[in-house]
């Protein structure tokens, strides 16, 4: 078997991350070998690969979901935004540099189409099947000519593409047929069907349209995915944190003590990996909010600075709103304080910055004693250490170099009395690590909150990720499925006009 799929969406956040996900565990529970591709990634969510390279997270996730781990070849670009107009390019990995938008469009992005079908040959020369994860709509007619992550990859590779549709957002046949008479008729050859996502209530009452839509595109449905909560996995963009709306959601054990634990995260501007909380969250009787104004930290037990794409200027958005002054009053009422990558460079004394906002000298919060200074090289490693008695790892991502000058060791960086500094993302999934940090949170505030004993942050990924696989599974066609992933799109399928404009 040499099999392959492209899963496209009708728009961005129709469940492509998911659906591929779920393809990928269900197909590999079959006991094929099988790996998660996307040629290109627009995501502040990133993660490092045991070489050193850095990749979207939602492929990471994917990886997982085969079992296997992740590498460079399962997502060649990532673009990282460094605000409204421009992002840093990742090209196998490593940054190759800022474009803006325009420069990326106009030529660049075709340019890297070999180094993409490159990549995915090498992949499907390694694995039985590869399923691909597209990017917003196929149908962008105004980026068609230059795209390398929808159907122009499944051109080029020759992939059966399947579109999946939000049916929660409402519109699903509209847009799955608008989608479909979007595109050329060269394009139209590979689109062999379309998947339901999120519904809700009586699938009887939904076939009589799904016979419509065939009779239209003469196009089979190959599935209609229930609508079920929390079953996002590491999220590309926006603010919809995957392990939280599983706990949030669903029916969660009580607190093993008598208190919780209230965590509230600063939504910085150009927040990255902010996924670094999921593990706070999964924590019987952890409640996590995302908050903006300084009133909000006054009930919270934590108070997270999460990574930053932007430092300068998530520091500059911290002082306006006045939070800056909130956090340093609770640093020296003792109140817990946790800075994570550009986060900990925020609390330090001083930050040389003419890489990323080329702002020059900057004075920092002064919580910390770090000195930062940004280098034009990126640090990308996976660490491993002890930190309050316990083994850790994580993963780090971040341009700025820091000199600790004092405090406590923690991790790669320090603590002062509460305040505590670190680059490393991902430390909270460490379990024993988690549940000590949460230990001298609750004696610092003098909550009686006890951290369960046995919650695992990997089998609740493992879990998330079966949950993904059942869906696929069970309310899928996984007989046209597999046969669409072994041969290809059908012979025949009629063209829908008007097709994409010359």
């Amino acid at each position: 078997m040499n099999g392959g799929l492209l899963v496209a969406g009708t728009t961005s956040d129709a469940g492509k991350s998911v659906v591929t996900a779920g393809i990928c565990r269900w197909l590999v529970r079959q006991g094929v070998k099988v790996a998660p591709f996307k040629a290109q990634n627009m995501s502040l969510n990133s993660f490092v690969t045991r070489e050193g390279a850095e990749i979207g997270r939602a492929q990471a996730m994917q990886a997982q979901a085969c079992r296997i781990e992740p590498t460079t070849l399962m997502n060649p670009v990532l673009l990282k935004p460094g605000g409204e107009q421009s992002s840093q390019v990742v090209l196998l990995g490593k940054p190759v540099g800022e474009l803006s938008a325009r420069g990326y469009h106009g030529g660049r992005q075709q340019r890297l189409l070999g180094t993409v079908l490159d990549c995915l040959a090498e992949l499907r020369g390694t694995y039985d099947a590869v399923i691909c994860e597209g990017a917003g709509s196929p149908a962008e007619i105004n980026l068609r000519r230059t795209d390398i992550v929808n159907m122009g990859v499944a051109r080029g590779a020759r992939l059966p593409v399947l579109v999946v549709g939000d049916i929660d957002r409402g519109g699903v046949f509209a847009s799955f047929f608008g989608t479909l008479a979007l595109l050329s008729p060269e394009d139209q050859e590979l689109v062999a069907g379309f998947l339901v996502n999120k519904f809700r209530g009586d699938v009887g009452l939904l076939e009589p349209g799904l016979d419509m839509l065939h009779g239209l595109t003469g196009r089979h449905t190959y599935g209609v995915l229930p609508f079920r909560h929390g079953l996002g996995i590491d999220e590309e963009d926006g603010l919809r944190i995957s392990l939280r709306g599983t706990v949030r959601e669903s029916t969660v054990a009580p607190p093993v003590g008598e208190d919780v634990l209230r965590v509230a995260v600063c939504a910085i501007p150009l927040m990255s990996n902010f996924t670094d909380v999921d593990a706070l969250a999964a924590e019987p009787g952890v409640v996590v909010r995302f908050v903006d104004r300084p009133e909000e930290l006054a009930d919270a037990d934590l108070v997270v600075i999460p990574g930053t794409r932007g430092t300068v200027r998530a520091l500059r958005w911290l002082r306006e709103r006045g939070l800056a002054d909130a956090l340093v009053r609770r640093a020296a009422e003792g109140r817990p304080l946790l800075g994570i990558c550009g986060g900990f460079q925020i609390l330090g004394e001083h930050i040389e910055d003419e890489i990323e906002s080329r702002a020059g000298e900057v004075t920092g919060l002064g919580l910390l004693p770090v000195r930062v200074r940004f280098a034009r090289e990126k640090t990308l490693t996976r660490p491993a250490g002890e930190a309050l008695g316990e083994p850790v790892d994580g993963y780090e991502i971040h341009h700025g170099v820091a000199e600790v000058t004092g405090g406590e060791p923690f991790l790669d960086g320090c603590r002062v009395g509460q305040t505590w500094g670190t680059h490393w993302h991902g430390s909270l999934e460490s379990d024993g690590f988690r549940r000590a940090f949460l230990r001298e949170v609750a004696a610092a505030t003098g909550r009686r909150f006890v951290p369960a004993p046995d919650t695992s942050f990997a089998a609740l990924r493992e879990e998330q990720l079966d949950r993904l696989g059942d869906l696929i599974e069970q309310h899928a066609d996984t007989d046209a499925l597999w046969r669409l992933i072994e041969s290809g799109a059908p012979r025949g399928l009629p063209f829908i006009p008007p097709g994409a404009p010359a």
